[in-house]
């Protein structure tokens, strides 16, 4: 395999690969191409990078190597750290947009029925993120508002169409996830603050 080649080869694994890939690993996926070519090509690859107006360069890490963004553009990678963070939906949000997205159009009392809970401040949340919107007045007393989901829920779940919204069981799971991970997150918040710590002295 010539030389510039096999540097795109090895840029694409890098790429595609979770965690860090070995030179004999890149050699044994490669098939045909020995390990010194290998670190060859990831030598010349590192210095292309690290001498180019790049963002990212190739890093070593526990024997093996992975794409890492430059140090100088960690502000603005922890903004969408931060970012993303706040866009995760909660439980809540999570079981009344599924609710609109399999029963629509849906009105909030129907919503408020299966959830058993107020749905205002949730439904608030989702009008505002744009992953639902109101589709018009049901022909019920009270013409309550009638609910529905929106493109920016389609682009939010990574759909392509409501036909591809999971089967219910695996709602159920993706719901369970949820719950843990704001578990986590919460506990995590709790010991970022730290213990509270009594400024008065303490009496013999």
């Amino acid at each position: 395999m010539e030389q510039e080649r096999l540097k795109s080869v090895i840029e694409a694994l890098l790429f595609a690969s979770d965690s860090p890939l070995g030179v004999a690993e890149l050699a044994e996926l490669l098939g045909d191409v020995t390990g010194e070519s290998v670190l060859s090509a990831v030598t010349e690859l590192r210095r292309q990078y690290d001498d180019g107006p790049h963002s990212f360069r190739i890093v070593q890490v526990a024997g093996g190597f992975q794409f890492c963004s430059k140090e100088e553009f960690s502000e603005w990678l922890e903004r969408l750290r931060k970012n993303r963070r706040r866009a995760r939906l909660s439980r809540a949000a999570l079981e009344t947009s599924a609710i609109i997205a399999y029963r629509q159009p849906v009105t909030k009392a129907a919503i408020e029925e299966i959830r058993g809970v107020d749905s205002t401040a949730t439904l608030h949340t989702l009008l505002e993120r744009g992953l639902v919107t109101i589709k018009g007045r049901a022909r019920s007393v009270g013409r309550p508002l009638l609910y529905g989901t929106t493109r920016q829920f389609l682009i939010h779940f990574g759909l392509n169409e409501l036909e591809e919204l999971p089967k219910l069981s695996e709602l159920k799971e993706i719901l369970d996830q949820s719950e843990v991970e704001e578990t986590e997150e919460s506990l995590q918040v709790e010991g970022d603050a730290g213990p509270e710590v009594d400024g008065g002295t303490s009496s013999q």
